[in-house]
């Protein structure tokens, strides 16, 4: 038993809330625990210079920390005029996870940006951004569709992600800020709803791992992502 109550291979207490922003038609706020993040979507009538006259459109991620997200304050990288290696890392891991199952040609020659907003972190706020953003990346195509912008939501599979950890030799699945910390291994999955591995990082923070426990942290993190796949579904209906 962990210390929230919760089983080894059980996700935290998941919410997540569409059209979020009022005045944004792709939105969303999803919580995972006590991980908070708000993501939302836009569109802009460009693409970058590789893309330009090639019929295929383009999409982009941005990832930040609120200053009070965590205990201690965070000061907005914008003022100091630089982003840290872990938000580029993060919001590049955001960006190729849903243009994995987006359909680029599917919406012109321009450019989407998913702003993700981490408002609270308690561990997981990458994995969080990636299934929420979807969410929000599902309702603003079919805002662009009911308007008549695009034909159909170029949207062929859904992307989750799941953090799995070793813990005292134990495979937890969805580690708060705590158990993270704690954590002999330390890994995160992409997957998405057919099952189909987009990406895993995983790093040994005090010794190597074998392919068995590897095994069973991937078997861990596919029941996961099949719980958050289900609970999109739940939200977003039929959109296909």
């Amino acid at each position: 038993m962990r210390r929230d109550g919760r089983q080894e291979n059980e996700i935290r207490p998941l919410t997540i809330t569409p059209h979020y922003l009022a005045e944004v038609p792709g939105s969303c706020f999803i919580e995972m625990g006590r991980t908070k993040v708000i993501c939302a979507v836009s569109i802009e009538e460009q693409v970058p210079p590789f893309l330009k006259n090639s019929g295929g459109g383009w999409l982009t991620a941005e990832y930040a920390m609120l200053p009070m997200s965590t205990p201690r304050r965070n000061a907005r990288e914008s003022v100091q005029g630089r982003q840290k290696g872990r938000t580029l890392e993060i919001q590049r891991l955001i960006g190729r996870s849903l243009r994995a199952v987006t359909d680029l040609s599917g919406f012109g020659e321009r450019t989407v940006f998913v702003d993700c907003d981490v408002i609270q972190a308690d561990g997981g706020t990458r994995t969080a951004a990636i299934t929420g953003s979807f969410v929000a990346l599902v309702e603003f195509f079919k805002y662009l569709r009911d308007k008549g912008e695009i034909e159909n939501i170029p949207v062929f599979d859904s992307v989750a992600a799941i953090s799995v950890g070793i813990v005292d030799g134990a495979v937890l699945l969805d580690l708060d800020y705590c158990e993270d910390s704690e954590a002999e291994v330390d890994a995160n999955f992409v997957m998405t709803g057919n099952g189909k591995l987009i990406e895993v990082q995983a790093t040994a923070e005090r010794s190597p791992f074998g392919k068995k426990m590897l095994d069973g942290m991937i078997e861990t993190a596919e029941k996961g992502i099949a719980e958050l796949t289900v609970r999109q579904k739940a939200v977003l209906g039929v959109w296909k």
